[in-house]
């Protein structure tokens, strides 16, 4: 029986990438980790036909950074806290902006990792297949996007949606609006894995609408629909497209939180500065920047575990535009 990439991954215990690394890039693979790989190839018979064995080479200092979108705010405070970090260890960091282009964003981290030494890739769209095989080609960190065997930091949305249902229910509300991002968005299946668990245990007809563009487009086209679904409260997406449905909602003459509330996500700067002033879910932007940051640093050091997957808590902020139901 021929011996494959899979058999060595599983008597070694890590991912398929790491053994691809073992073999292509032993520079970038921790030494007991490669010895491990080696021995259980060996036990195995297992033989890397064709694969180049080159030399290890010297680090660059920089690191890159693949976002799917700049003008999205939440992506300021991911920059911010992987800039902080990496000055912290006089590393260099490449910025690029996929514009939430799948291919784009495949062709950025393949171009990129010729450059430096790892990347951390945010929010991707790429299917989990070709984020395994971007792991193997080069030091790989997802940020707010988990896949099995790959090195993760991810802010835990389906808990922070949690929180915003239960704030609602205990407010009396009992019939609410989703308005929902991308179809492909890893983050949109986690709130909406988290508001079915919520809206279940607290009794919460929940009617959806979408997929949204995640902008403040978005909320305007979204507000109509929750409208005319006779909603009491309105729970966004993400900020963008709450300061869109308020928008809407205002020029419509529906005054909020009076006649309907309203929840957005993320805690953008501007959600404490809106009129009214938006109750929110903060996600740790800054600080997962910082963890991916360190964690590829880890990895670069053979000094992390390829398998971490690390989760930031994410919590309820309350302003101003929930209140109890009309009536």
């Amino acid at each position: 029986m021929t011996v494959t990439i899979h058999d060595v991954a599983r008597l070694a215990n890590v991912s398929i990438s790491t053994v691809s690394r073992a073999f292509t890039s032993p520079d970038l693979v921790r030494r007991q980790t490669r010895t491990r790989v080696l021995a259980a190839a060996t036990e195995l018979g297992y033989h890397a036909v064709g694969t180049p064995q080159p030399v290890p080479a010297a680090r660059t200092g920089h690191i890159g950074i693949v976002v799917s979108d700049l003008g999205n705010p939440f992506f300021t405070g991911v920059l911010n806290g992987v800039q902080a970090r990496a000055r912290q260890d006089d590393i260099a960091v490449l910025f690029a902006n996929s514009d939430e282009d799948p291919a784009m964003e495949q062709n950025l981290v393949r171009r990129m990792a010729k450059q430096v030494d790892g990347v951390v890739l945010c929010s991707p769209s790429m299917t989990d297949d070709q984020l395994r095989a971007l792991a193997g080609q080069t030091t790989l960190v997802l940020l707010n996007r988990e896949v099995a065997g790959i090195p993760s930091i991810v802010m835990d949305a389906a808990d922070g949606m949690r929180q915003a249902i239960q704030h609602l229910a205990a407010l009396g509300h009992r019939r609410c609006a989703y308005l929902g991002g991308p179809r492909a968005s890893w983050a949109n299946r986690a709130r909406r894995h988290g508001l079915a668990e919520a809206a279940e245990r607290h009794g919460t007809d929940v009617v959806e609408f979408g997929p949204f563009p995640p902008v403040f487009e978005g909320g305007l086209q979204g507000a109509d629909l929750a409208l005319a679904a006779d909603v009491t409260a309105i729970v966004a997406y993400n900020d963008l497209v709450a300061f869109g449905a308020l928008a809407r909602l205002n020029a419509r003459g529906v005054p909020v939180p009076d006649e309907i509330s309203l929840v957005g996500f993320d805690d953008l700067v501007f959600a404490a500065i809106s009129a009214p002033p938006l109750t929110t879910i903060a996600m740790p932007t800054e600080a997962a920047g910082r963890a991916a940051v360190t964690i590829l640093l880890g990895l670069l050091d053979g000094e992390a575990d390829e398998r971490t997957a690390q989760v930031l808590d994410t919590y309820l902020i309350v302003r101003a535009t929930t209140a109890p139901p009309a009536g």
